[in-house]
């Protein structure tokens, strides 16, 4: 399962199409992670003062029409997905809100309902 980081507004938008983020345009890739504690990495150094919700897309890897890719930010860092195209919404499995602790950082995720 690939987890994307984005806003609840970036999801809902254009929900006839195939999700794309500015990323995609830019880089040629949408970034994902591997895991919980990468998202909220991400969360926290990119989202900090985005005021919510912030959500995370479970994409099934195997699902995708875009091809995904594993590579690493920097040479011999972790390796995280890449994905080289849209996402067809078929392949989001669900989606998990990212929650924030006392201090106001991004801390956990919980089922979006």
């Amino acid at each position: 399962m690939l987890l994307h980081l984005t806003t609840l507004d970036g999801w809902l938008a254009h929900p006839d199409r195939p999700y794309a983020t500015a990323t995609l345009a830019l880089e040629g890739f949408i970034h994902c992670s591997p895991d919980e504690e990468s998202v909220l990495t991400v969360a926290n150094a990119r989202f900090a003062r985005t005021p919510g919700p912030l959500m995370v897309l479970l994409i099934e890897e195997d699902a995708l029409e875009s091809a995904v890719r594993w590579e690493a930010a920097e040479p011999g860092g972790p390796l995280f997905p890449h994905i080289y195209g849209p996402v067809n919404r078929s392949a989001v499995a669900g989606m998990l809100e990212v929650e924030r602790d006392a201090e106001g950082r991004w801390a956990g995720l919980a089922l979006w309902s």
